[in-house]
């Protein structure tokens, strides 16, 4: 016993002084748990870092082919490059602060190989190229450009040039003029007007010699011919251009109507409607009118006057036997007072002869002309028809309860007549404006009574949200379950409280020999008394409890014999 009481001094329980040389004390289980812990603990804050800078991707390429796509990802993984793809594959996403320079690197490479080309192709010309390779290289390069060119439109999504350029040779008659064709692809909810396909025929006529607008064929996703002359148009209903021009019409008398209505009977109380009847037809009539300036007040004028003035005389010949009866002096003329003039009669020879006199007078008068060409505008509005609804009016009473009543004929007039003032009513041209008075039906709608562990958006964050959840449980587990542990046993231990008859163990050493004995049982096996719970003994005890090691490596000692 006094060899254990020497043995259990306080200076065999003292701790290493040093934390080192307490993490080298501690066991061979304790040091790999340790270890493991914080291996374990890098890896899942390497892990949450890396999980974290994934969310910043930006588009690189979209719109890709197949072929493409496999090309750049192939280059891709050959650069230890991250990527990703959007919904449905139609883009190849990559770390936001690589995009610039991954375009680069891969335009370098010639991806994406499907992107439009130019003149750059007559770059990499081929030593013993032969005229054809040349003619198409060139044909190539000048489609490329053309492409480059429409495309940047914005209404354009993609754009394809064909040219067909015929072989010229030397005889004139025979010689084929070129001609091109233009596919577009317009973005969603995009048109082109007149203006702009007449101006997209232009830059391929004018880019190719000797080649006629009318040669240009220009057609959109849908196949349809946008290039085709209105003359030439389907004559069984309207164009594209001509649908959206009534359409624009009809929207700007509607939205009239909602802004002086909307005032008046709230915003939400009202529908309208007007249907616009357009004359696309191109009418030229010419017309030329003659007045005469012969009135009573019409001073004429007189353009040119011409008269001219005959006199003849006329006798008979001479006949019968020549005497003295021919030889007589002629009869003197003789005039009437009254009446027409006598033809003058004169003998000749014994003969009478007459004198014929005739004048003749022409006067021209300037007469005036209007020349009229009159040429009808198209698009003109031909008849309008517009149909409005209204609500009925809320009332509350005193009571608080809301109910809908009509509204009286004479408020429903006012607003007929508003919305004829608006559109430019007229009755002439047959035009039609209805306003009528009808409850809106208002549809319930049904609370969703979808659970929220059930609801999209829930989901939707569970799932973004349960990657850096697990992580955090696992590293809570890494610390708690092994790194905890062992750095609360290499760490000092407090002091047990002091006693004073010495030692902890001392104390439980003299406890225990002071222990009365009270006999011995059948056995011949000494019968000791139940020990006292004093507070020397709950110290002991604790201090075992928390320090199993020390406690242990004296328990060794105690059993080998070796001595402090």
């Amino acid at each position: 016993m006094d060899n254990a009481v020497t043995l259990a001094n306080p200076n065999a329980l003292a701790a290493p002084a040093g934390f080192g040389a307490r993490l080298a004390a501690l066991p061979a289980k304790s040091k790999a748990s340790l270890g493991i812990g914080i291996a374990a603990l890098v890896a899942v804050l390497v892990a949450i870092t890396m999980w974290s800078s994934q969310g910043d991707y930006k588009v690189l390429y979209a719109n890709l082919s197949e072929k493409d796509g496999g090309a750049i990802i192939a280059q891709l993984s050959q650069m230890n490059v991250p990527y990703r793809y959007s919904d449905g594959g139609g883009a190849i996403l990559v770390p936001a602060a690589q995009v610039h320079d991954l375009r680069l690197k891969l335009a370098s490479a010639g991806l994406p190989k499907g992107s439009v080309v130019g003149f750059e192709l007559m770059d990499g010309a081929k030593f013993g190229q032969t005229q054809f390779q040349e003619r198409l290289t060139f044909q190539r390069g000048l489609e490329g450009e053309l492409t480059r060119s429409i495309t940047a439109m914005s209404a354009v999504q993609n754009a394809r040039v064909h040219l067909a350029l015929p072989n010229q040779n030397g005889f004139f008659r025979e010689q084929q003029k070129p001609s091109a064709s233009v596919m577009l692809t317009l973005h969603p909810g995009r048109t082109l007007d007149r203006a702009q396909i007449a101006g997209i025929v232009h830059l391929v006529s004018s880019s190719v010699p000797e080649m006629n607008p009318k040669a240009v064929s220009v057609l959109d996703q849908t196949g349809t011919l946008l290039s085709a002359a209105p003359d030439n148009a389907n004559g069984a209903g309207l164009d594209a251009q001509q649908l959206q021009y009534v359409n624009q019409i009809e929207a700007s008398y509607n939205k009239r109507i909602l802004d002086i209505l909307e005032p008046v009977i709230g915003r939400d109380n009202l529908r309208a409607q007007v249907t616009a009847d357009i004359d696309f037809s191109q009418v030229e009539s010419t017309a030329e009118e003659f007045k005469p300036n012969q009135g009573e007040n019409a001073q004429a004028s007189v353009r040119s006057q011409q008269s001219s003035e005959q006199m003849g005389q006329s006798g008979a010949g001479a006949t019968g036997i020549p005497g003295a009866a021919s030889n007589q002096p002629p009869v003197p003329a003789t005039a009437p007072v009254t009446g027409a003039a006598q033809p003058l009669q004169t003998a000749q020879n014994g003969q009478a002869s007459n004198t014929n006199s005739r004048k003749e007078a022409v006067t021209n008068y300037e007469v005036d002309k209007t020349v009229r060409v009159t040429r009808n505008a198209t698009g003109t509005v031909r008849r309008l028809n517009a149909a409005v609804v209204v609500n009925h009016r809320s009332v509350t009473d005193a009571k608080g309860k809301t109910t809908t009543v009509p509204l009286t004929p004479d408020e429903i007039e006012k607003l007929n007549v508003l919305v004829r003032e608006t559109i430019g009513f007229k009755q002439e041209r047959g035009d039609s404006v209805k306003v009528i008075n009808a409850p809106f039906r208002i549809e319930k709608i049904e609370p969703d009574t979808t659970p929220l562990w059930k609801q999209p958006q829930t989901i939707d964050m569970l799932r973004a949200a349960a990657v850096p959840a697990a992580l955090v449980l696992v590293a809570m587990l890494v610390v708690f379950g092994l790194i905890r542990p062992a750095l609360k046993a290499a760490l000092p231990q407090p002091a047990p409280p002091a006693d004073p008859r010495g030692s902890t163990l001392d104390a439980v050493v003299d406890d225990a020999e002071a222990l009365p004995k009270l006999g011995t049982d059948a056995a011949g096996l000494p019968q000791l008394e139940a020990p006292r719970m004093s507070p020397t003994l709950i110290a002991a005890r604790s201090y075992a409890k928390d320090n199993p090691a020390a406690v242990a490596s004296i328990v060794r000692s105690w059993v080998s014999g070796e001595t402090a």
